[in-house]
């Protein structure tokens, strides 16, 4: 067991769940009307909250990591496909990153040069603001009269084998 394994489930969870979120939008042929919905509360339209989510989440890896990422600042006009694209070059990233010793006391600094935050608070926020963010979509989906894909960790857990039903035998008695 390495240094970072604690992080790995979250931060792999974090980036299947944008990838299954983007699928599933993109699967739905959604009208641009639709794609434009807002709700209370939420950061904007379907499509460009997932820009959002992608994006910041392309910032927040490639200032852990050091290392640029193009997409972050590209004035491209984000569509499914470039999203899931960009969403995969974030996770890639994120792999380099859990794979060396991560100093979780460095100090990063944020809002525009006007204040400072250790590394490890960086990377909560990464995960919390992605999963904020998703659950806005989520609304807008069953705003529309959609059931949402179902994104928890748990079926994160299920699809990639991390959790299991134990055998009858194996159970603890109470």
């Amino acid at each position: 067991m390495g240094l970072n394994d604690v992080l790995y489930d979250p931060i792999r969870h974090n980036i299947w769940a944008t990838k299954s979120l983007i699928k599933f939008c993109r699967d739905r042929n959604l009208t641009a009307e639709q794609l434009e919905v807002t709700g209370v509360g939420t950061y904007g339209g379907i499509l460009a909250t997932l820009d959002h989510i992608v994006r910041c989440e392309g910032s927040y890896v490639r200032r852990v990591a050091d290392s640029p990422l193009a997409f972050v600042d590209s004035e491209e006009t984000a569509d499914f496909d470039a999203l899931e694209r960009w969403n995969d070059e974030a996770g890639a990233l994120w792999e380099e990153v859990l794979a060396k010793p991560i100093d979780v006391e460095r100090v990063v600094i944020i809002d525009d040069n006007t204040r400072g935050t250790r590394l490890g608070i960086f990377i909560a926020q990464a995960i919390n603001h992605a999963n904020h963010h998703r659950e806005q979509v989520c609304a807008i989906l069953t705003g529309l009269g959609i059931q949402p894909p179902d994104i928890q960790a748990w079926e994160y857990a299920w699809t990639h084998s991390r959790i299991w039903d134990l055998p009858e035998a194996e159970r603890p008695t109470s």
